[in-house]
């Protein structure tokens, strides 16, 4: 059986010390929870923090982490005071927990909390390797811990690794901000399988990775430093059988049955959370203040009850919101209050788990309405205790959990009014309204448990690794690359196909900047100078480029995809007639195209127009490249001509034109023992097809081709190009 190595902030297993006694005190989280359920499929041990300050226990910590590893299946990272402080209360809650969180008011950039970030994550790294064994399942969590992925990877490159990010990943716009932005990036980019909560959360991430690394996705996969990467999202759940059978329990019954005593026949209305700025406890309180100036004939009839979790009380930021909140309470007590009836409970604490759970269960609605959040599983908690299906649940828009909730009624949390009309429909929602609303929102909660959560991550992870090992039977392993260079030295005549662009050098932002360097030209003539070799270079510049860079070197070149044909010594010349009558009116469409996209421009040659985005904002060009694409598609449907993709490029050419024909001429021409070709682009698989069984035909980078191997970059290929001409 597998191992799956947990890693997290804090250990599920929490240590207190009382006048010098030691206990462990187990967690109820969710997290928890799920993972304990994968305990069928995988042996499973726990790296974390147990929750004290290690200057408290310098005597016991050899007895502590003994019993922890032995009784619970867990191995402490110890951390000092001052680690805590700049690492947990400083970088990660005052740096990335308000960033994350789009309040970037309350964002402190400081490099000794980042420093500190970097060392504790290091600790965590240290301790995951002296447990964890080679075939083990690493699961890294949240924010604490974005940079362990790449420092396990560093030690450990062949490792399984998964990341989760329990909290919103923010828009780009927001994160850039974030000075240390491309560390985080690569240490989350350790992991083999990333995932978060929600759609939007993914696609702010690829957004970062694509504009910040320049990392281009394909779909939600990567290519980063020579390994797949899947990024996804797996919305957690909670554990619906424990929520949902906790109101049969009998003391949860007794608690029931004292809040509805003291609340009588008045409808309840929760409010439940940790006392946070993200949560919109303030606009929740005005809104409930507004609700009842507007409707007094709900005056007396109601009761919010109101429960506000201490959190990090000795930061200025919640000391302020705690004041507010103390104040809204006083103004709604003294403007709506009676002598019989008080409009607001409030309390200031967290409850005992039977008294939550009774709450929830009398509770006639609930507001959850955070400002943002990752997920929010209060929402979920309160449906699934509803067993007789009344209740309204008002959610807002900014939780990850209103993705799945959309029978909820959802507000945005910023508009008073939003919440006054959402409560005002939740007081006179009809029972079977309520009844066909929470069915169908707990039979979506009941299939997609904490338990499924967890099994689908880890499948996906174990997914993700055979994926890689795919790829790694069609990549030039150094068996094949051997059997390539005794076929190659033992044929007499040999056809190399080379593409250019993004194949013997890395793509530039500016077209230009791609020239061939010095050791670029002495590769290709010490290659082309070998008897026996024909170089052919198979590439969509233009003729006068191939020309200016290549044109002393004893050389073929190919220009235009196959437009244009030259041989060493001799003129270029063309495959066949061609017009380019047609240019006029595509270019004009192009053109447009380039005018109202910065960092765009077009490129003409003999017999095709390209339009370039490299350089444009990543997400707007491709948006306005499938309105060329469209365009282009529609205006050449009755002409003789073909639109392409290309690598931040599309163009337009003269149909029947391309690498294959020109790769299959000389083919027929040089009767070769030995053929290789190798390209990166959509242009290149023309080459591939055209060619017999017996080449060996190449892929560079990522995506599906039709070429029989691959290998990752420019450098392994000029690398293997250098061990040809060792070779002679």
């Amino acid at each position: 059986m597998k191992r799956l190595v947990i890693v997290s902030n804090r250990l599920p297993i929490s240590i207190e010390k009382k006048r010098g006694k030691i206990t462990y005190k187990a967690s109820m989280g969710g997290l928890a929870t799920g993972l304990d359920s994968i305990k069928d499929s995988y042996d499973s041990l726990w790296v974390g923090w147990p929750g004290i300050p290690m200057d408290r226990i310098q005597r016991d910590m050899k007895s502590i982490k003994k019993t922890l590893k032995k009784d619970f299946g867990n191995h402490p990272v110890f951390l000092s005071k001052n680690q805590i402080k700049k690492f947990y209360e400083g970088f990660s809650n005052e740096t990335i927990w308000p960033l994350f969180h789009y309040f970037t008011q309350y964002v402190k950039y400081d490099r000794d909390m980042w420093d500190s970030y970097v060392s504790v994550n290091r600790l965590y790294c240290d301790t995951v390797l002296s447990v964890a064994k080679p075939d083990d399942i690493i699961w890294v969590h949240d924010y604490h811990l974005m940079l362990l992925p790449k420092m396990i990877r560093d030690k450990r490159p062949d490792a399984t690794i998964g990341f989760f990010l329990h909290i919103p990943f923010p828009s780009f716009e927001i994160f850039r901000q974030l000075p240390w932005r491309q560390e985080i990036l690569e240490g989350i980019l350790g992991a083999d399988l990333v995932g978060f909560h929600t759609y939007d959360y993914e696609r702010h991430f690829l957004s970062s990775v694509r504009r910040i690394m320049g990392i281009e996705p394909w779909i939600n996969q990567l290519l980063f430093k020579n390994r797949l990467i899947k990024v996804d999202q797996f919305p957690i759940g909670i554990d619906y059988h424990k929520f949902s059978t906790m109101p049969g329990d009998p003391v949860v019954q007794e608690k029931i049955e004292d809040i509805r005593n003291r609340v009588g026949e008045r409808r309840i209305i929760l409010s439940q959370d940790r006392l946070d700025y993200t949560k919109g406890i303030i606009q929740r309180l005005e809104a409930y203040d507004l609700f009842l100036q507007r409707n007094p004939d709900f005056k007396e009839k109601v009761t919010l009850i109101f429960v506000a979790v201490p959190s990090r009380t000795d930061v200025p930021d919640y000391e302020n919101l705690k004041k507010t909140v103390d104040g809204l309470v006083g103004k709604i007590e003294g403007r709506h209050g009676t002598f019989g009836w008080s409009p607001i409970w409030y309390l200031y604490r967290a409850l005992p788990f039977e008294e939550l759970i009774a709450l929830y269960r009398t509770a006639d609605v609930a507001m959850v309405t955070p400002v943002r959040d990752g997920m929010n599983l209060i929402a979920k908690e309160y449906l699934a205790t509803k067993v007789t299906g009344e209740g309204v649940l008002i959610l807002s828009e900014m939780a990850g959990a209103a993705h799945e909730l959309g029978e909820a009624i959802t507000i945005n949390p910023n508009s008073k009014e939003d919440i006054v009309r959402a409560l005002t429909e939740a007081l006179n929602m009809p029972y079977n309204e309520q009844l066909r609303r929470n069915r169908i929102m707990q039979k979506r909660l009941q299939t997609y448990d904490i338990k499924l959560w967890a099994k689908d991550f880890t499948y996906k992870l174990e997914s993700v690794k055979n994926e890689q090992k795919m790829r790694r039977t069609n990549a030039l392993d150094d068996n094949t690359r051997n059997r390539l260079v005794r076929d190659y030295v033992k044929a007499k005549r040999r056809l190399i196909l080379l593409d250019y662009d993004g194949t013997l050098i890395p793509f530039f932002k500016n077209p230009e900047e791609a020239r061939p360097n010095q050791g670029i030209k002495r590769l290709i003539k010490d290659l082309s100078g070998i008897d026996g070799n024909h170089v052919v270079i198979i590439s969509g510049r233009d003729r006068h480029t191939l020309n200016r860079w290549f044109g002393r070197i004893d050389v073929s070149l190919v220009a235009e995809h196959g437009v244009w044909l030259k041989e060493p010594g001799k003129e270029w010349r063309t495959v066949q007639e061609l017009s380019d009558d047609w240019k006029n009116e595509i270019r004009a469409v192009i053109e447009f195209s380039a005018q109202r996209t910065a960092g765009t421009f077009v490129e003409e040659k003999d017999y095709s127009l390209v339009w370039h985005y490299r350089k444009a904002d990543p997400e707007l060009a491709q948006i306005r490249g499938r309105e060329l694409m469209d365009n282009l598609m529609d205006l050449t449907k009755n002409l003789d001509l073909t639109v392409t993709e290309g690598n931040k490029i599309i163009e337009v050419r003269s149909a029947g034109i391309n690498k294959g024909k020109a790769a299959q001429m000389w083919v027929n021409k040089d009767r070769p023992g030995f053929i290789l070709a190798i390209g990166d682009d959509v242009t290149d698989e023309d080459t591939f097809e055209a060619l017999p069984d017996q080449a060996y035909t190449i892929k560079v980078g990522f995506g599906n081709t039709e070429a029989r191997l691959k290998l990752n970059s420019t450098k392994e290929v000029r690398a293997l190009l250098k061990q040809l001409v060792r070779s002679g």
